[in-house]
């Protein structure tokens, strides 16, 4: 009688011990997330501010402006990591256009502003990718304890669903921006 009470105290222990596990990696996915759409956030702040900077030098350049307004406005309205990941992909190669268009402005590069807009925003960029990483990891080691036996029956019985990896389209990074300048050859 002894033994199986200690038997069935060391399953209740490890029990209780696998699912505290999981909890705090899923506590830990919700924060790591929380720290992405923290950088996100600033990142949505300040594309305003270079729309704005670029439209005084390059006013007929329109489309491609109201198309980073377009990018900035699905990305905020995305929910989850993967339609997240969708339209920050977009947003990325919008941006990349604008940067293009100060290449064919001298006098906007020389803008002070733009200049300091565009290295806060490649700070932001580089917060963004290491909060990315971070939160991929802990995705990783999460949906990996809930996948592991005996972990998965714990997490099978209290409900723990594997979560999305947030990753960006490399694609987009790799491809060059399109500009047009209007006929302008």
């Amino acid at each position: 009688m002894l033994i199986l009470a200690i038997v069935a105290v060391v399953l209740i222990v490890l029990v209780i011990g696998m699912y505290n596990g999981l909890v705090g990696l899923r506590v830990q996915c919700d924060n790591a997330w929380s720290d992405i759409d923290v950088q996100l956030k600033r990142r949505y702040d300040l594309i305003p501010n270079i729309v704005e900077t670029v439209k005084g030098y390059a006013a007929h350049e329109k489309d491609t402006l109201e198309g980073v307004v377009a990018a900035r406005n699905r990305a905020m309205s995305a929910q989850g990591p993967a339609d997240k990941a969708g339209a920050e992909t977009a947003l990325t190669a919008a941006l990349r256009q604008v940067f293009a268009l100060a290449e064919a402005y001298p006098q906007l590069r020389a803008v002070e502003s733009f200049t300091q807009l565009q290295q806060t925003l490649n700070q932001i960029e580089d917060t963004v990718q290491n909060a990315r990483r971070y939160y991929n990891a802990v995705v990783r080691d999460f949906n990996t304890k809930i996948a592991q036996f005996p972990s998965n029956l714990i997490a099978g019985m209290f409900n723990f669903k594997a979560r999305e990896f947030f990753e960006i389209g490399a694609p987009a990074e790799r491809e060059a921006p399109k500009v047009s300048f209007g006929g302008a050859s």
